[in-house]
């Protein structure tokens, strides 16, 4: 499927140009937004658990992105899972907060305090029930396509690609676009890797 421009989305509308400018820290949770909510569960010979996850490359590459136009990326998930944890390793990703009773809202409002910085200034992606308290609090609240009904409602902008399939990287163009920023942010990442 072809996404067109921002300005030709269909759903709650474009990204404001005023509030994507606004945004300093992107909170994306983990499982059913940067996954595709399924959880591959096991043991080894051994008999230890051994837990999978699927990412998808793309939605990294848009993390990058974010992180290259210099705002910050936190993944806050209601689980705890080594599989989150590699994966905020191998991104660069300094801010990976789980809690296993899924309670986001204290755990965002201390990431702010220590960044100083007001909810007007952050994102979150979201797709289920435990998003909720902090989606509601954002600056800009983002659903991923198959979002529960009562995150859709509360949300801004929605992806049109679901979770764990190219929804982060796909807000990740809608926010840098609606800053002016996307064009500039690309050739960038491809000059860097143009040197011979």
């Amino acid at each position: 499927m072809t996404v067109g421009p921002i300005e030709e989305r269909e759903g709650p509308g474009a990204i404001p140009a005023e509030a994507a400018g606004e945004i300093r820290l992107v909170i994306l949770d983990v499982d059913g937004v940067l996954t595709d909510a399924g959880v591959y569960m096991g043991q080894d010979g051994t008999g230890t658990l051994i837990e999978l996850k699927r990412f998808d490359i793309q939605d990294g590459l848009g993390i990058h992105l974010l992180r290259d136009a210099g705002i910050e990326v936190a993944l806050v998930s209601g689980r705890v899972s080594e599989a989150t944890s590699a994966r905020a390793a191998e991104l660069g990703i300094d801010e990976c907060h789980q809690d296993p009773g899924a309670r986001k809202l204290p755990v965002v409002r201390r990431l702010l305090d220590r960044l100083t910085l007001d909810w007007v200034n952050v994102a979150m992606v979201a797709d289920d029930l435990p998003d909720l308290p902090v989606l509601r609090k954002v600056g800009l609240p983002v659903g991923v396509a198959n979002a529960v009904p009562e995150v859709a409602r509360e949300v801004l902008w929605q992806t049109r690609r679901p979770g764990g399939k190219g929804a982060v990287r796909e807000f990740a163009r809608a926010l840098l676009s609606a800053r002016g920023e996307w064009d500039r942010t690309v050739e960038a990442y491809c000059a860097v890797r143009s040197a011979e």
